[in-house]
């Protein structure tokens, strides 16, 4: 099985990237929208970025359209929101579909490897988060209600 840094995504300007760089880091992996009742969220999403970068934890935002149309805009809109409105300092990536026929292979394998509520598999909501181990594998799956400071100690076991 390969770990999560072995897949390759898209950076907002549309290259693909490879997630080897985050390998040996624990990481905080969201689908994010800027127009969702959940979007304050990334005021916590930074500040635990801040807190742990330096230990080796990255936060991965990858917005979203497929929740009531709450991530409309362009690559550069969401860029400029996400610094303007919350200073997000931590990687936010391409638009991307997180279920259905279209779903990002990250996403699939992120639902995979920590399904839902009685098993589902499917994402529910904008803000769900999974948390992957410094070893790429998927350690637990988060609500778009938890919020990111709830997740703490469980990064800090991690860490």
């Amino acid at each position: 099985m390969t770990a999560i840094t072995d897949f390759t995504v898209k950076t907002a300007d549309g290259t693909a990237a490879s997630l080897e760089p985050y390998r040996g880091k624990v990481l905080l992996i969201v689908n994010t929208a800027s127009k969702c009742g959940f979007t304050p969220q990334y005021d916590g999403l930074e500040a635990l970025h801040r807190e742990y970068a330096e230990r080796g934890f990255e936060v991965l935002a990858f917005p979203c359209n497929q929740f009531g149309g709450q991530e409309p805009g362009d690559a550069e809109e969401i860029a400029n929101f996400c610094t303007l409105t919350y200073d997000v300092t931590f990687p936010v990536f391409a638009k991307i579909d997180v279920n259905g026929a279209g779903a990002d292979p990250l996403f699939e394998r992120l639902k995979s490897d920590a399904p839902g509520v009685l098993g589902s598999k499917a994402i529910k909501w904008n803000f769900t988060k999974f948390l992957v181990g410094r070893d790429g594998a998927v350690v637990d799956r988060y609500a778009p209600t938890t919020k990111p400071e709830d997740i703490r100690k469980d990064i800090e076991k991690l860490l």
